[in-house]
């Protein structure tokens, strides 16, 4: 969605919102940061382990975490079954 004729001041940036599927053992990376790109991420099915500062953290089903940006990390799915997640987030237009 394009943020420019909602919001004052968002001109050039839109709103986007994916399904993000990691399989068992997979990562969705490399290491990335969140400036100038702010979202939140909400995981649906399995269980992603957030890395980020060197502390691993789970999250299952119903549980989400804001990207905002102070956030560089990498995640993956160290479980049995794909996991699944929505991520949401502002992102400058192509």
């Amino acid at each position: 969605m394009d943020l420019g004729p909602e919001i004052e001041g968002m001109a050039g940036r839109q709103l986007r919102m994916r399904m993000v599927t990691i399989e068992p053992g997979g990562v969705f990376g490399p290491v990335h940061d969140h400036k100038d790109r702010p979202g939140i991420v909400y995981v649906l099915q399995g269980t992603i382990t957030d890395h980020r500062d060197g502390i691993a953290t789970d999250y299952g089903p119903g549980v989400g975490w804001p990207e905002d940006r102070n956030t560089t990390h990498w995640l993956e799915n160290r479980g049995a079954v794909p996991a699944v997640e929505i991520s949401v987030d502002i992102v400058r237009k192509d």
